[in-house]
């Protein structure tokens, strides 16, 4: 309100003013007179004050109009100039206008589209810095490799998009497949700007692909000292490249190099279990088994397993079966549960004490029932000199019961065989846990959960032919036989069979068994023999 007031004032001052000046020279008698050519003007105060604008504007406008003269001899000429400044600034208008298209068309997926906007700004404006990005990009979505490359590598004569260029250059080669290429460009990209996160972690999946598990280490480490890392997780990781560089050094030969890399990927991670596995024979084989057995106790208790057990038993493999059993029972009470469980059965199976197995898997057919506990249980019935029919019963079970735990990746929940650190399906690194799969027990679509019911004894004729093989193959290979008689084959047991089989004695039961069919119970206890060695590395 103030300023509106103010401008009203002011604005009727001017207004007066002009007006007094106009009365003041309208009231004074003197004027102009000019006289041009015997002709005379007579000009009044008044008139001389417009004679004298008229003048001023006159000579500004013949100014103007001889720089405009001279600017364009000049323009014309060559040199800079303010037409050519003018002609300069709308070219660049114009340009990043389609750089703007350009990048707007990138981001939308249209390649044809940002190509030809790259190329127009590419024509127009002088700073070709982006639209050298623009049109590589646009070049590489559309699959022209070539093009592509061509104007990654423009992007490397300017210092500001080097990095940028070599990143170009390096996605290129990963995906043509050339990882040695790829590795090398992305060690270049961190020796220009160390400490980038996404070319350290692109690295050392380069490496970890090649096998360079000492550059994988040195990128872990460099990873580690920027931050990125807590020590843990670097300690881990860097035991599972340490790990990998043993079994590669084992493979060149260099034992004793590669025993010295297990035993320090141990001291980094003491419950990484395939370490502290390949640490503990590393140390037995020194002649170290005290050293050797602290190992296995301490990933022990972190986490049974399976090749903990088989790294124990390694340790003395010499002892009889009941020695290694009673050295197995410190172990085995530190951490109670189904794995010790398992394993307490295995050595009693193989020290023929078979009521103490029994014992020892107590109920964990029915609270957790896998197909290494259904194993266990045939073993168990075999050397009780239970039935045939009970044998393959549980064996029969085993093809339906869960797979227990196994090596399963934490990113792709695929299963492994064994311990890796590279998932081979998804390519993630350190990614595999021992951990209960999804359990696919369950009905089937072709009715094996049948089998148990209708498995009975081997007909005579089969276990002729399973004596005969036997003969000419003494060793076999297979771990376990698959049951593939079919049903008319295989008799089922009646109910007064049953009957009578509940009413004989157990030395009865096992003296029919064998007299019934000697062969085939010959050839089901070499398989679960051979199963029990290959678990417990016997």
């Amino acid at each position: 309100m103030f300023w509106t007031v103010l401008k009203i004032v002011l604005f009727l001052a001017v207004v007066a003013g002009l007006v007094l000046g106009v009365e003041a020279l309208t009231n004074q008698e003197a004027g102009l007179r000019i006289a041009i050519a015997n002709t005379e003007f007579t000009l009044g105060p008044v008139q001389m004050a417009i004679a004298a604008i008229l003048l001023v504007a006159l000579l500004w406008l013949l100014m103007k109009l001889a720089g405009l003269l001279v600017a364009t001899l000049r323009f014309i000429n060559g040199d800079d100039t303010a037409i050519s400044r003018y002609f300069e600034r709308n070219r660049q208008k114009r340009g990043l206008g389609a750089l703007t298209d350009g990048f707007l068309a990138l981001a939308a997926g249209d390649g044809d589209k940002a190509l030809n906007k790259g190329r127009r700004a590419e024509s127009l404006m002088e700073e070709q810095t982006l639209t050298n990005l623009l049109i590589a990009q646009a070049a590489q979505t559309k699959g022209n490799t070539q093009m592509a490359e061509e104007y990654y590598k423009r992007l490397l004569d300017d210092d500001r998009a080097r990095f940028v260029g070599v990143q170009g250059l390096m996605a290129q080669q990963v995906e043509a497949g050339n990882d040695t290429k790829a590795r090398k460009l992305a060690e270049t990209a961190l020796s220009i700007r160390p400490g980038h996160a996404p070319t350290q972690d692109r690295l050392l999946a380069l490496q970890n692909q090649a096998g360079d598990w000492p550059g994988a280490r040195k990128t872990l480490l460099e990873t580690s000292r920027t931050g990125r890392l807590p020590k843990p997780v670097y300690k881990r990781r860097d035991a599972v490249l340490t790990l990998q560089q043993a079994a590669a050094e084992d493979a060149k030969g260099n034992t004793q190099v590669a025993q010295d890399l297990a035993i320090e990927a141990n001291k980094e991670s003491p419950e990484l279990i395939p370490a502290a596995a390949a640490a503990a024979r590393a140390l037995a084989s020194r002649g170290k088994p005290n050293p050797a057995s602290k190992v296995i106790r301490r990933a022990w208790k972190a986490q049974p397993h399976p090749e903990l057990a088989q790294a124990y038993a390694a340790i003395a493999p010499d002892e009889t079966a009941a020695q290694r059993a009673t050295r197995f029972e410190w172990l085995l009470s530190t951490v109670p549960g189904p794995e010790a469980q398992m394993t307490r059965a295995e050595l009693l199976i193989a020290a023929e004490d078979f009521p103490a197995a029994r014992r020892a898997i107590g109920t964990l057919h029915e609270s957790h029932p896998t197909q290494r506990v259904m194993t266990i249980m045939a073993a168990i019935e075999r050397g009780e000199g239970s039935p045939d029919a009970v044998v393959r019963g549980w064996l029969a079970r085993a093809l339906i019961a869960p797979k227990g735990p196994q090596w399963v990746c934490d990113n792709c929940a695929h299963e492994h065989a064994s311990w890796q650190a590279i998932c081979g399906h998804c390519g993630a690194f350190d990614t595999l846990s021992w951990k209960e799969t999804a359990d696919t027990s369950g009905p089937s679509a072709t009715g094996t959960e049948m089998l148990p019911l209708i498995v009975g004894a081997l007909p005579p004729a089969e276990a002729e032919a399973a004596a005969e093989a036997e003969t000419i193959d003494p060793e076999p290979e297979a771990p376990a036989p698959e049951v593939e008689e079919p049903v008319t084959e295989a008799p089922a047991a009646t109910p007064q069979d049953a009957d009578t089989a509940e009413d004989k004695p157990q030395s009865q039961k096992a003296e029919d068994t064998q007299s019934a069919d000697p062969d085939a119970e010959g050839e089901d206890q070499k398989v679960i023999d051979l199963a029990q060695t290959r678990r417990m590395g016997l």
